[in-house]
């Protein structure tokens, strides 16, 4: 496991490392750090938008903030009546709020240099309004290509960046844990890189 996490780790900070503002190789340089993104939205959003502190995430390319509206006080004959109510009160909130909206994501991609998507949850219902979808150039031998194939022949994809796309959801969806481990190593990577002696 962690040999895994080191080549991981290397993999990653070749790119320059987490401020590191630099290009190598023909790299794109690091985008700003992200760490106290998610208290710096909680101090710009309106205290009346959500429910409860929003779900908010960052990679390199995107912030993702997904917030829970307040529930809903009318009683509905049934779960589709319900959801059809949830469903328009979220496009409620999206056409209310757009402008506001537009200002804050501008404000965060100043400062952290990402784009800013956004999304609204109610009950069961989870919409998300915007969001980027990042093309990524990789090299896959013969087997690997069988596997996509495979899944294209099957209908379970259209093509094999759908199928790419999809695989990928699966490993996330069954691999949280081995995830979770992994963030946690490479945030204490950050850690002791940013302890470090600085050599630029």
């Amino acid at each position: 496991m962690h040999d895994r996490f080191g080549a991981y780790a290397r993999m990653r900070h070749g790119w320059g490392g987490p401020g590191g503002g630099r290009s190598r190789g023909g790299q794109q340089p690091e985008p700003p750090a992200a760490d106290d993104v998610a208290a710096w939205f909680a101090g710009r959003l309106p205290d009346d938008w959500f429910n409860a502190a929003p779900d908010i995430t960052a990679d390199r390319e995107e912030i993702v903030v997904i917030g829970e509206l307040p529930p809903l006080t009318e009683e509905f004959a049934d779960e589709a009546a319900l959801a059809a109510a949830q469903a328009g009160r979220i496009s409620r909130f999206r056409e209310q709020t757009r402008d506001e909206r537009i200002e804050i994501a501008r404000q965060a991609e100043h400062r952290y240099g990402r784009k800013v998507a956004w999304g609204a949850k109610l009950g069961e219902t989870v919409e998300l309004f915007t969001t980027l979808s990042v093309p990524v150039m990789t090299r896959l031998r013969q087997p690997e290509r069988l596997i996509l194939d495979t899944l294209v022949g099957a209908g379970v994809a259209r093509s094999r960046s759908e199928a790419l796309a999809w695989a990928v959801r699966l490993v996330g969806e069954h691999a949280d844990t081995w995830l979770g481990e992994l963030r946690e190593a490479m945030s204490k990577v950050d850690e002791l890189r940013k302890e470090g002696p600085d050599l630029s």
